[in-house]
């Protein structure tokens, strides 16, 4: 039997890291490997916030072995005080010999300051195997940290002729159970799901993890965490009937100012939060102010966008979609039926928007294309 190589030790934190991802927001997610002459002493993940971090778990499974052991991670050992400790502290008392970092925390209050520490006790430190991997994990706190807005992908169903709904608005359902359940996992990972209002009229979808659509491992994972629902709503039409705001958990009306007092504290008395967002010049709620928001005051990584034309074509129009997962169905809706973006203005071949294709694989009769927009500047992603 071969001995694992480096590599192989750092996949195996990666993977553990992955466990988390339904559960860690809003901190990134983390797996950690010890090794010991060639052995694996001691391993863990970050769970949930607020909860060790991925080194700790490692280390007490280790217990006495991690001394002089090899640390393998799959981001830089925290170097300040938080809901927990400083990792980079713990490797240093427990007197591992090496630590092997996948990437650097992107955040500002560790940003290299880890690996300095460990570095300044003499610890042997290397940095930089499989980066990508680890960075796509962690796509949406890269973004937070980095850009200061979460990371955007967009979801939407169509029909094989680009359709994603008829001309009434009827939508449920172009795809099947299992495209389904692939939308659920998406919703499960998200931060926040970000539509407009008039899908939320026509819909009246809760936009909410359905744990009865996932098998029965991802049930669990996500049990206990709904993600926020955010509603793009200028002139606060949002019905107070809403499904949405009948669920667990928060739902987000994002307006601008100018609108009758009476109409807001009758959407605030049925469940809704309306924060007043700054408007854009077409007097819509400007969504670059949106989504810093999302990031600043609620700490949101990834941003799930469901939605319609409208919407979906203005976050693309400003480059805020980062990445789209598109189901597609075998069956055709006809030429009346609403189309996949609004991008108005588009008269010639010159001003198309070309895609930049990343996977395409089946869920069941449908099929799912992930691809990104060409040109763009590259975003981290999984």
């Amino acid at each position: 039997m071969s001995t694992p190589t480096p590599a192989a030790w750092m996949a195996r934190a990666i993977a553990l890291a992955r466990r988390g991802l339904y559960t860690t927001h809003p901190n990134p997610r983390v797996g950690c490997v010890l090794v010991k002459q060639r052995r694996l002493v001691g391993e863990g993940w970050h769970e949930r916030a607020g909860e060790p971090h991925a080194e700790v778990h490692a280390l007490r499974m280790a217990g006495e072995a991690a001394r002089l052991a090899t640390a393998y991670v799959s981001l830089e050992p925290c170097s300040h005080h938080g809901r927990t400790g400083p990792c980079a502290v713990a490797l240093i008392d427990a007197g591992v010999s090496k630590v092997v970092v996948a990437m650097q925390d992107p955040n500002p209050q560790v940003a290299g300051r880890g690996i300095a520490m460990l570095r300044e006790a003499g610890i042997e430190v290397e940095v930089g195997l499989l980066e990508e991997e680890a960075r796509a994990l962690n796509s949406g706190f890269i973004s937070r940290m980095t850009l200061g807005r979460p990371f955007v992908r967009l979801k939407m169903a169509m029909s094989l002729d680009g359709r994603t709904a008829m001309e009434s608005g009827e939508s449920q359902w172009i795809t099947g159970p299992q495209a389904r359940s692939a939308v659920q996992r998406l919703r499960a990972r998200a931060s926040a799901i970000l539509t407009g209002v008039d899908s939320v009229i026509f819909d009246n979808s809760r936009l909410t993890v359905r744990p009865d659509q996932l098998d029965l491992a991802d049930a669990e994972a996500i049990a206990s965490r709904q993600p926020l629902r955010v509603v793009v709503d200028t002139h606060l039409r949002l019905p107070q009937a809403a499904a949405c705001l009948r669920e667990p958990g928060r739902t987000l009306v994002a307006t601008v100012s100018g609108h009758d007092p009476q109409r807001r504290r009758r959407l605030e008395a049925a469940g809704a939060e309306v924060v007043v967002m700054p408007s854009d010049q077409g007097g819509r709620v400007d969504l670059h102010a949106l989504l810093e928001h999302l990031a600043e005051h609620e700490q949101a990584n990834e941003v799930l966008l469901e939605t319609g034309a409208t919407l979906a074509g203005a976050m693309l129009d400003a480059g805020l979609v980062d990445e789209m997962q598109l189901f597609v169905a075998p069956t055709l809706l006809g030429g009346e039926a609403r189309p996949l973006f609004a991008l108005p203005g588009l008269t010639r071949m010159a001003q198309q928007r070309p895609l930049e294709i990343l996977d395409i694989r089946a869920f069941g009769r449908d099929w799912r294309i992930t691809a990104r927009p060409a040109g763009q500047a590259e975003s981290p992603r999984r």
